[in-house]
């Protein structure tokens, strides 16, 4: 018999480190299963597409965190601000005042994480590390008050080659321990670290992620 949803919840649970935020991937899961999920506890939830997380923001609980873990497009971010707890995956500095301009005008200041590309995979989004240090030196934080960086995101390799995930989260944790810590106008508080999904979220942990995005172990398969 397979596991229930609530089984599957705290079976997740019992696998976070103390201080890891559990972020549960809802993306094309119905609203009723959110609910369910809800129900149990869990209020962080991660959308990656814009027109989704509108549709079913007003239908859920008002105290639910939204998410925006997909790759956001400047045309959608109207769409994403009113509602959104944090954004995972800012990667350009066009991004980030189109973010901030929409802030401003629902009368709201923005959390997001600056994506940096660590895999071996073309296909994923993200700064490389040269241009994190870069946006971090030069980007014109100061003209967007509506924005506040927490922190970064990144995404391993698809790979079973574990020795490569673990290297990978391990280069992502030293940079953000040198943004953070390195340059006293690094922008924001510089407290989160989103990585790790459902296939290595230990790997993710262990190196020193304070975020995981888990769908597939909460949820089951689609």
């Amino acid at each position: 018999m397979a596991p229930t949803l609530a089984e599957r919840f705290h079976a997740v649970k019992a696998g976070l480190r103390p201080g890891v935020t559990l972020v549960a991937v809802s993306k094309t899961r119905t609203v009723d299963e959110i609910r369910a999920l809800y129900e149990l506890g869990q209020r962080d939830f991660g959308e990656n597409y814009p027109q989704e997380l509108r549709e079913k923001a007003p239908q859920l609980p008002g105290d639910i965190r939204w998410h925006f873990i997909g790759h956001l497009q400047r045309s959608n971010v109207k769409h994403v601000v009113p509602v959104v707890h944090l954004i995972h995956g800012v990667d350009s500095a066009r991004l980030a005042e189109e973010i901030d301009k929409r802030a401003a005008a629902v009368g709201r200041t923005i959390d997001i994480l600056l994506q940096v590309h660590v895999a071996q995979e073309e296909t994923k989004h993200g700064l490389s590390p040269d241009e994190l240090h870069e946006a971090v030196r030069s980007w014109p934080w100061s003209a967007w008050p509506h924005l506040r960086v927490r922190g970064l995101m990144g995404m391993a390799s698809n790979t079973d080659d574990r020795d490569q995930v673990r290297g990978e989260f391990e280069g992502l944790k030293r940079l953000f321990d040198a943004v953070a810590g390195g340059d006293a106008r690094s922008p924001g508080l510089f407290d989160t670290l989103s990585m790790g999904m459902s296939g290595d979220a230990e790997l993710a942990q262990a190196a020193g992620s304070t975020l995981v995005r888990i769908g597939t172990a909460l949820f089951g398969p689609r």
